[in-house]
Parts: C-alpha cells; sequence; structure tokens
C-alpha cells in the first residue's frame, strides 16, 4: 500500500507535464499584414504541437496512476479518472477556443483583403 503511494505521489513529477500557455498578441486579422498573419499561424501551429505533447504527457501520467492503484480501489480508481478528464477536457476547450478565435482573425484578414 505504502508503495503505491508512493508511485501516485511521484508519477507527476517523473513525467513532469507542463501545460503550454496559448500564444500571446496573435495578430488582428482587421489590421495585420500578411507576413504578421503567417507568423501567428506559425505561433498557434506551435502551441497545438506544445497542447499534443501536454496532452500525451497527461494521458500516460493516468496510466501510472491506475497502475499504481489496487484494482479493488474503486473510488480511487473513480476519482483519478475524474481528475484526469477534468485536466483533458480543459486543456481541449482553451486549446480550441484559441484555435477558434484565431480563425476569426483569420477571416478577418481574408475579407479585409478582397
Amino acid at each position: 500500500m505504502l508503495i503505491s503511494l508512493v508511485i501516485l505521489v511521484a508519477a507527476p513529477f517523473a513525467l513532469a507535464c507542463d501545460y503550454p500557455a496559448p500564444p500571446k498578441d496573435l495578430p488582428l486579422g482587421a489590421t495585420a499584414t500578411k507576413d504578421e498573419m503567417l507568423a501567428g499561424v506559425s505561433r498557434i501551429s506551435e502551441y497545438q504541437a506544445e497542447m499534443t505533447e501536454y496532452l500525451t504527457c497527461i494521458e500516460a501520467e493516468e496510466v501510472l496512476a491506475m497502475q499504481a492503484l489496487a484494482e479493488d480501489d474503486v473510488e480511487g480508481r473513480t476519482q483519478s479518472k475524474l481528475m484526469f478528464d477534468k485536466k483533458f477536457n480543459a486543456a481541449v476547450d482553451e486549446q480550441t477556443r484559441t484555435v477558434e478565435l484565431f480563425n476569426d482573425e483569420i477571416g478577418a484578414f481574408k475579407a479585409r483583403s478582397k
């Protein structure tokens, strides 16, 4: 039991999943140049790659956490799964919002270019 607890507590530190911050100061489509918009696309792509890495990392953490819990520890397994789901869904939601906001700026840029 003590070994399981140590593994469960140490697992997050072993993997050290770094939550990526969304890019700041993305260009505004209404005023940005083409080069600024392309730089924004690049920053969004980097952010998406970092978020994919983060999501993969927390999935691996969850696997380790489940392995550390006893098969009959239904409460612990349920709590671990709930925490994982909240972290995962919050990260996906933030990524989706960030990309959608920038897509709106791309739309504004394209509309301006017509």
